[in-house]
């Protein structure tokens, strides 16, 4: 699951960060000192759980979550003090941690969040009939979601490949990837989205889908992982 760590103490954010390697499942991509930077970043960036300091110089953590509103990653409070924790909770975030965060109590939470997401990937199984609509070379075609192998960004255009073909869009990636569902799709690098369920084979740093070789960078390996189902 990727993380994003905010908070305005170097020595706290440091701490958090510790954590997190405690568990093989996360992966930090990104560290935050102020909410109103990890707002610009949660709008460029696929984040899972969010991190989150509350008292925090001109926007606080509780006012970020507000901003983001029912698109906004799972979040865990760690905050100095319980005074906020009602607030938090009407925010409906996963947990609350007061520092010093014990490790115990961190991966406490860690599993909190790891169990509600997979509530919600049962809780929204895709359809193999659903589609979208496209306009590939102005004209506007259905796609069946559960054909598509995997998407690419290249400049302006995302190629979504089926097999046997390629169409070519244009808008960017992370528009796509909002539009999809996230139990089905996952980003492999900054620049591939790939299916999931299509995935033949893991070799290292690449992963192979339909004969086609799609690279897989080290930040999104562990949360590609994760989502995995392993016997």
């Amino acid at each position: 699951m990727n993380c994003l760590i905010v908070d305005d103490n170097l020595i706290a954010l440091t701490i958090i960060k510790k954590m997190i390697s405690l568990e093989p499942a996360l992966t930090v991509v990104g560290e935050c000192f102020s909410a109103v930077e990890a707002y610009m970043q949660l709008q460029q960036k696929e984040i899972d759980i969010l991190f989150l300091d509350i008292e925090m110089p001109d926007m606080n953590g509780l006012e970020l979550v507000k901003s983001l509103g029912d698109k906004r990653p799972m979040v865990i409070i760690t905050t100095s003090t319980a005074d906020y924790a009602a607030e938090a909770f009407d925010l409906n975030v996963v947990d609350f941690l007061i520092k010093p965060v014990r490790p115990a109590r961190f991966l406490m939470g860690v599993e909190k969040a790891r169990k509600m997401m997979m509530v919600k990937s049962l809780a929204m199984p895709d359809n193999a009939d659903e589609f979208v609509f496209i306009r590939a070379s102005n004209v506007v075609r259905r796609l069946k979601i559960n054909d598509i192998l995997y998407m690419e960004a290249r400049g302006d255009y995302v190629k979504i490949n089926i097999p046997g073909h390629t169409y070519a869009i244009h808008s960017s990636l992370k528009s796509v990837a909002e539009k999809l569902s996230k139990s089905t799709f996952f980003k492999v690098h900054r620049s591939f989205i790939v299916n999931v369920s299509k995935i033949d084979t893991i070799d290292g740093g690449m992963l192979v889908i339909n004969q086609n070789i799609v690279p897989v960078s080290d930040a999104y390996r562990a949360g590609l992982y994760d989502r995995m189902q392993f016997l």
